[in-house]
């Protein structure tokens, strides 16, 4: 049997009915953002060129499209952060993984008095100490707990990529929920609001429900925009590939199956949002705005994977329309 030479994408957009918003002050927050993001990482032509089509400032105006101009800021600039961090994990084993880790977590926990000259370092320094400017204490530990978890399962990947390890279904979803980078994310939603949610909120198995299925939408969903890319690489890291390997599936039908599995998670947050209870006036106005956030996670990230240019290069709006994406020949360059 011939090897396929493409596949079509499952029609998440359209199964998506949440309103797309966008913050007002999008355009000049991001554009400068990103001259941040480039001052600090020194990055050659080449990542130069790919970073500005990452256009990770549009993805954050639609994320937290109430924020106000400082807040979104400081929102853009960690999202510039952490896909710049993602692309250079990729190229770190585990010790290298764990020495980023702890120069990162070291300087959230004192982005004053840390002392670092590392560009990771100095770019969480940066970021961080206008966070805590404003952000609850809630809000700052659970934040910087979200990045530990990141680092820790970016460490399980990089392990699994050096040992030639395809995890099984459940196991890559586990570790895929943290390696997203969805967790701190999520963690902005209050920090942009200006609200700190108690811990009896925080800790409640439906809002613990609504940020899983937002993670996996966010997640999965990635995962079949960005096949086609890592598959040229040989990266394994994506839960078509596990799909593949652990139940026989052909592509295209492990895309529909991690395409009905991202459809299932609308409609199990939709579901969880029905059922959650009351804390009293002020509280469930914190609430409202957080699951709200999170609902601005699901829609906008949707629509800025065909904006961005890392999935999809310069024709992703035309494939948003007839959804056939062709396959990338391999890399050389990245075959085992």
């Amino acid at each position: 049997m011939s090897s396929p030479t493409s596949f079509t994408l499952p029609d998440l957009v359209s199964h998506c009915t949440f309103p797309l918003r966008v913050n007002p002050s999008c355009s000049p927050i991001a554009r400068a953002s990103e001259e941040w993001l480039l001052a600090a990482a020194n990055h050659t032509p080449k990542k130069r060129a790919a970073f500005m089509g990452l256009k990770a400032g549009e993805l954050t105006a639609a994320c937290y499209p109430d924020a106000d101009p400082q807040h979104l800021r400081v929102c853009d600039d960690f999202m510039n952060y952490l896909f710049n961090l993602d692309d250079w994990l990729d190229e770190f084993d585990v010790e290298g993984t764990v020495g980023m880790e702890r120069c990162c977590v070291d300087a959230m926990r004192d982005p004053v008095g840390y002392e670092t000259d590392k560009r990771a370092g100095v770019m969480t320094k940066s970021f961080f100490g206008r966070l805590v400017q404003t952000a609850g204490p809630g809000c700052r530990d659970r934040f910087i707990y979200s990045m530990e978890l990141f680092f820790c399962a970016v460490a399980q990947q990089a392990y699994d990529r050096a040992s030639g390890v395809t995890p099984d279904l459940e196991s890559y979803i586990t570790v895929r929920r943290d390696t997203s980078g969805c967790k701190p994310c999520f963690q902005l939603i209050e920090y942009a609001g200006g609200f700190d949610l108690p811990d009896e909120v925080v800790d409640h198995p439906l809002i613990r429900s609504l940020e899983e299925a937002t993670n996996d939408l966010v997640t999965w969903s990635n995962d079949i925009f960005s096949y086609n890319v890592e598959q040229s690489r040989n990266d394994t890291h994506n839960m078509i590939a596990v799909v593949m390997q652990q139940k026989g599936y052909n592509l295209q039908e492990a895309v529909d199956f991690v395409g009905e599995c991202c459809r299932a998670s609308i409609e199990r947050f939709e579901m969880d949002r029905q059922q959650l209870p009351s804390w009293g006036p002020d509280v469930d106005r914190d609430v409202e705005m957080y699951v709200d956030g999170l609902q601005n996670w699901i829609v906008g990230s949707l629509h800025w994977s065909f904006d961005s240019e890392r999935y999809f290069g310069k024709v992703g709006h035309q494939i948003k329309k007839h959804r056939t994406v062709e396959l990338l020949p391999k890399r050389t360059d990245c075959l085992n």
